[in-house]
Formats: structure tokens, sequence, C-alpha cells
């Protein structure tokens, strides 16, 4: 039961509603034995300057931050860290001292999905423009060297301008959607919502793109098997769902808010049973 020294935490986006970060968390702060709660709020963008603002007076001690908020919320923070400055987007907050401090921890989860895909010397194609391409864009440049890092999406110039922030670090480029198949990547990212409950059959590429051995990694997680994904099984892809990046980045959150280890068995099983429960219903 909450009291007044329960620490408060939350997510913030829009929309929230397929978020499994309550039952993670919740889970989390359970296996650990701490007096903390998790909430969920959708935040329109207009109104994001007011939810933080709001998150810092009634005193929440940390907040998720999803889409699509993870560029826009770095400026109402105090402080962000290097690794969340290199990426340009924040989906981490953490609240101390009368202070908000912004951290990414996408790109460790984006690197802990991706654990055991070769991607040195690979063509790697990122579908999306916004936090979490530009966070899995970045984590891959920082720690592979791939042929090159292929921006593309519905719009080419948001796609032109996170290619040119890359191309400081990796070869990278912008293409139109419909010019991907040509490129035949060894790797496709999905980092847009395209696929996510409820509109779970729509998928972000053309399946003529996909092709026997190359590797799909979407980032949706509920549902965990996309259209994408089943498309990409089919066409005799490896397949990488996003629930091992959700997994990776909630636990990076969790020590970052509590300076403890993260329980990550416990919380991969909650959202196991979670996504199982949203999708049951």
């Amino acid at each position: 039961m909450s009291t007044s020294r329960t620490r408060l935490f939350c997510i913030i986006g829009d929309p929230v509603e397929h978020s499994v970060s309550p039952e993670i968390f919740t889970r989390a702060f359970s296996a650990r034995g701490m007096d903390a709660a998790y909430l969920a709020f959708r935040v329109p963008s207009e109104r994001l300057g007011e939810a933080i603002m709001g998150l810092k007076a009634i005193g929440f001690a940390g907040c998720n931050v999803t889409i699509p908020h993870k560029l826009r919320v770095m400026d109402h923070l105090d402080w962000i860290d290097e690794t969340a400055r290199v990426a340009g987007a924040v989906n981490v907050v953490k609240a101390e001292g009368g202070r908000l401090s912004g951290y990414n921890t996408d790109m460790k989860g984006a690197l802990l999905a991706l654990e055991g895909v070769q991607l040195n010397g690979k063509r790697i194609a990122i579908v999306g423009y916004g936090g979490a391409a530009r966070s899995v864009a970045f984590a891959i440049s920082s720690s592979y060297r791939p042929k090159e890092v292929v921006i593309t999406g519905r719009k080419l110039e948001p796609a032109e301008s996170l290619a040119r922030c890359l191309s400081r670090v990796i070869e990278s480029r912008a293409v139109p959607l419909e010019d991907l198949a040509e490129l035949e990547p060894d790797v496709i990212v999905n980092a847009t919502p395209l696929g996510m409950c409820p509109d779970m059959e729509r998928a972000p590429v053309d399946p003529r793109v996909l092709r026997n051995g190359m590797t799909v990694f979407d980032l949706v997680y509920n549902p965990m098997e996309t259209k994408l994904l089943k498309l990409a099984r089919g066409a005799g892809c490896r397949t990488v769902g996003g629930i091992e990046m959700l997994v990776g980045q909630a636990a990076a959150a969790f020590e970052i808010w509590t300076g403890e280890p993260a329980p990550v068995s416990e919380m991969r099983e909650a959202a196991k049973e979670a996504l199982g429960a949203k999708r049951a219903k």
C-alpha cells in the first residue's frame, strides 16, 4: 500500500496504453523490497513541458519517456548525460535535489538485444528517425564497424537530418523507403511504432525487401511477434523481438534510479506475463 513515503515513478508518452512498464517496474520494486509505485500517463506533445514541471512539483523520483517525447523532453531538463547527448534522445529522467537529469538507456538495451548478431562490415538499414532510431543508430556505430548505416522512413528530410548527424562517426546516408529493396541490407531495424498493438497488421517495409539470411530487429514489443517479424521469419530471416531491448533499457533505468542491481529475470518474466495478458484480451 502506498504511503507518504512511497517513491513515485512513471512513464509518459502518447500513446501509453500499450506499455507494460508499470508491470515491469512494479515487479522489480517488489523483488527488491522497495516502497515505490509506478504509473503510466498519456501526455500530448503540446502539454509535455507542463507535465514535466508537474511531475517535478509533485515529487516524482523519476520517469521513463517514450514516443513521441524522447527528443523534446531534453528542452525541459537541467542536466543531460553524455550518452544521451550523443544520441540526441532521452528516455529516462531522474529527479534529485530539485534537478532533473536525463539519460539514454535505449542504447544499452539495443546492444543487449543485438548480442550475437554480426554487424561489423554489414549494411544496416534503420526505419525511422525519432528518438529510438537515433539511439539504435548511435549504439551500433559506437560499438561496431558496419559497412554503412542507412536511414529511411516515410519522410526523407528527417531521415537525411539523422544521417548527417550519424555521418560524423560512421558512413551513413538516407534513402527513400521505396528504394530500400535495391540496397539489399544485411540488417533491418524497425524503430517506428508501425505494427504496434492495436494496429498489428501493418509492416513498416515492403515484404519484397526481406530475404533469406538477413536479420530483422523490431523494436515494437507489443505484440511480441509483429507482422514484420512474421513476414521476416517466413522469408528465412533471423528475427529479434523488442522485448529484450525493453527489458535491457528498463534494467538500466532501475539502476539509475535506485543505485541497486536490477532483478533482470523478474523484470523479463513480468514483461512476458503482461504482454500475454494484453494479447488475451
